[in-house]
């Protein structure tokens, strides 16, 4: 599980820190693991004499770590030019380092660079790149060299991933002390590149809350339910598939192969499309409403079920029940006119997975820039996990915990993959995993199900459910290896 903190608990960090250990310690490591990185790429094209290395250097402590680290490139033998947006500014005695080590200053950008390493602004900066700093950073992919930020890519909003305007696309990002949440989240995220961590010593200084948390496949294998040698179909769980409609049987077919790809024993399927869900899926059990399906141990509801009166009995079936509930597509859209509301008051677990247009309906408003505030706002107003979907995908929980999920892609932009999504989540449900590790290990798997689905050209949401299993076992296989 890797962790993220904000601008403010980081500064507190480095406050404490920098009591303990002489002045400057921190840009030295921070500057020594910045070059260390660069050097590495550089390797790659010819090694770092005789390379020729751009730093674009703004105010403040970011310019000076690009200033060390380009003055520790330079004594390797590198031709290091600094660009220095603000002159009246600089880090003087990283510029007093540079030129000692034979770096130089240049007015105007190169023809071509080996490297350029991003120091424009950090994590203090607020708001968009000036507009001389803008102008740089619209050129930089003319100068044919991969482009490093050092700590964040210039120009994107630290706390919550935005972008406000023009900002550097990194091929690495290489960070100091902790992550931050723009490498993980909003529009931000795939604009740092490869983001690598430099451990400067920030870590014991460190809230032990951090703001954003994010699974790795570890976590999402030691979650995973499964099967113990005395296991039969019912104790591994019973989901309940409340979806579809003769309009949209798709749905059904959609939202039944997520759920069978996941940990459960057995599912049972309520509603319309039940006979084509039978002809698709034999081992689901079917029957035409949620008042006749049987014994589950949660349920999935919503997607393609329709809005009429009939969508509504099921809602309020499903509702009513005192087993984990997820509400996705149709079943949010009947939640917004509020009839539903005494239904909400519920004690047992609930999970929502709204996109941004369902977020819109149900919050009075589009969840904005800061991504995961919006979530968190909606978690408590329904007291709901809310699955907030997007490229990166926020699980925000009423509690006031965030996680994002890395596995996101544009290949799951297509209609019908949070059907699946919504079912293999149910499923996760049942199997007895809790509600924000459900959507958290759900999210995460059909992330790489719609990876591995793109592999073959373009992603249909039958793909993604294809991919699920193939995918599940190379993420949990190495437990059972163990």
């Amino acid at each position: 599980m890797r962790q993220v903190w904000r601008v403010a608990e980081v500064r507190a960090a480095e406050k404490a820190l920098m009591a303990t250990v002489p002045e400057g310690t921190l840009m030295q490591r921070a500057a020594a693991g910045l070059a260390r990185r660069c050097a590495l790429l550089l390797q790659r094209s010819g090694g770092v004499y005789g390379s020729t290395v751009l730093l674009l250097v703004g105010s403040g402590d970011n310019g000076g770590d690009a200033l060390y680290a380009g003055a520790r490139l330079a004594a390797r033998g590198a031709q290091v030019r600094a660009l220095l947006l603000r002159p009246d500014r600089v880090h003087l005695a990283g510029l007093a380092a540079l030129r000692r080590a034979g770096g130089f200053t240049v007015r105007d950008l190169p023809d071509r660079a080996d490297l350029i390493i991003d120091g424009i602004v950090g994590i203090g900066a607020s708001g968009g790149l000036r507009p001389e700093a803008a102008a740089v950073v619209s050129a930089l992919r003319d100068l044919g060299g991969p482009i490093v930020a050092v700590d964040v890519p210039s120009g994107v909003a630290v706390d919550t991933g935005d972008v406000p305007g023009a900002a550097v696309t990194a091929d690495v990002t290489v960070t100091f002390g902790c992550l931050k949440p723009a490498h993980v989240v909003g529009p931000a995220a795939p604009r740092a590149g490869q983001v690598e961590l430099v451990d400067i010593g920030l870590g014991p200084w460190l809230r032990p809350d951090p703001a954003v948390r994010v699974a790795d496949a570890a976590d999402i294998a030691a979650w995973w339910p499964s099967p113990g040698v005395a296991s039969d179909k019912y104790s591994r769980g019973v989901v309940g598939v409340a979806t579809g409609s003769a309009r949209y049987p798709g749905a059904a077919l959609l939202s039944t192969a997520g759920a069978l790809a996941g940990p459960t024993g057995m599912v049972r399927y309520a509603g319309s499309a039940h006979a084509d869900v039978v002809r698709a899926h034999p081992s689901v059990v079917a029957a035409p409403r949620v008042a006749d399906a049987g014994r589950v141990q949660a349920w999935v509801c919503g997607s393609g079920l329709g809005t009429d009166e009939a969508a509504r009995t099921e809602l309020r079936s499903v509702l009513a029940t005192s087993l984990p509930v997820l509400l996705d597509a149709d079943a949010l859209t009947l939640l917004v006119d509020g009839q539903h509301a005494d239904d909400l008051r519920r004690d047992a677990p609930l999970v929502i997975t709204p996109h941004d247009g369902e977020f819109h309906r149900l919050a009075g408003e589009a969840p904005g820039p800061d991504r995961m505030a919006s979530a968190l706002r909606l978690a408590s107003w329904i007291n709901a996990v809310v699955l907030l979907k997007g490229d990166r995908t926020i699980v925000a929980t009423p509690s006031g915990d965030v996680w994002a999920n890395p596995t996101g892609t544009s290949a799951l932009a297509t209609a019908g993959s949070g059907d699946v999504l919504a079912g293999l989540l149910g499923s996760l449900l049942a199997g007895g995993l809790a509600p924000e590790r459900a959507a958290i290990a759900a999210a995460y798997v059909h992330g790489l199900a719609g990876r591995r689905a793109a592999e073959r050209g373009p992603v249909t949401a039958p793909d993604v459910a294809a991919a699920l299993r193939a995918v599940i076992s190379d993420t949990i296989g190495g437990r059972h290896a163990q």
